[in-house]
């Protein structure tokens, strides 16, 4: 992590870091789409998980525009994390890409599924778009500008208990008994009035910025994952926080409404905290 030095980037610069961003996303999203046919050819395969050629052809195409646009700028990309030059150019910006978020809804063709593009300054994301072409969704944010889809501006709901609240989640590949996400937010189903998982972490967060859930967690989501999805919700009055820092960018991430902040933190936390108990 870059040490933050505490200046602001000008409102013309996050316009077109945002612009960028938008770009980058369509592209790799409608190369995505013009490849639909291609869905099935898979790079590598996972117990519960699967990289497909096309997520790296996309990252490609994302990292393209980028790269036009703010050559010197860094690149952390969910496809090529491990590519230590792109994070050693001495600028204050990195640009965060996730080519295909929810890879196994496209390869199984479920319409849940997106490209995610963001950009920090100093640590801080200023501008991040999300595109979703099957469902026609353009989630746009920036420091600067208020969370918008497809032009229409977007506000958190005002449900202020979790008992009234949808949650959704994601499920982790750690399946042990008692210490995975699925085993925590078991626990804390109990509390609130639904829970849903779709199966792409960056649209569930967008539904939490739509004012169409009340609150999103995972407790090991990656930060391509939410680095645009969290500003989106912030810029629609919603809050966000990461909960825990993890090894590898992975991070324990929860994004609100705002009014059910304290209390999904504290239901987490004693949900964690049964979990533990119970793989012990």
């Amino acid at each position: 992590m870059r040490k933050k030095t505490g200046t602001r980037t000008s409102s013309a610069i996050v316009d077109r870091l945002l612009a960028c961003a938008v770009a980058a996303a369509k592209t790799a999203g409608n190369h995505a789409m013009r490849n639909v046919s291609r869905r099935h050819e898979i790079a590598k395969r996972f117990k519960h998980d699967v990289k497909l050629q096309l997520d790296l052809e996309c990252q490609a195409k994302a990292e393209e525009v980028v790269r036009n646009n703010f050559p010197s700028h860094a690149i952390i990309g969910e496809e090529d994390v491990a590519d230590a030059k792109k994070l050693n150019t001495g600028s204050d910006f990195t640009w965060i890409i996730d080519p295909i978020d929810g890879t196994v809804n496209f390869s199984h063709g479920l319409p849940f599924w997106c490209c995610s593009v963001a950009v920090q300054h100093n640590d801080e994301t200023v501008a991040g778009a999300i595109y979703a072409p099957i469902l026609n969704e353009l989630y746009t944010a920036s420091t600067g500008a208020p969370a918008r889809c497809n032009g229409k501006r977007l506000q958190v709901s005002t449900i202020a208990k979790a008992a009234d609240s949808i949650v959704c989640t994601g499920l982790d590949k750690n399946i042990t008994r008692g210490r995975s996400n699925y085993a925590k937010f078991e626990k804390l189903w109990e509390h609130i009035q639904r829970g849903r998982i779709i199966g792409c972490a960056a649209l569930d967060i967008c539904r939490v910025a739509s004012g169409q859930a009340e609150a999103y967690f995972e407790s090991a989501v990656y930060i391509w994952d939410v680095a645009a999805a969290g500003l989106i919700v912030k810029q629609a009055g919603g809050k966000v926080e990461i909960l825990e820092q993890k090894s590898g960018h992975r991070l324990s991430f929860i994004a609100t409404n705002g009014l059910v902040h304290v209390e999904m933190k504290r239901l987490i936390a004693n949900a964690s905290l049964a979990t533990t108990k119970l793989a012990m």
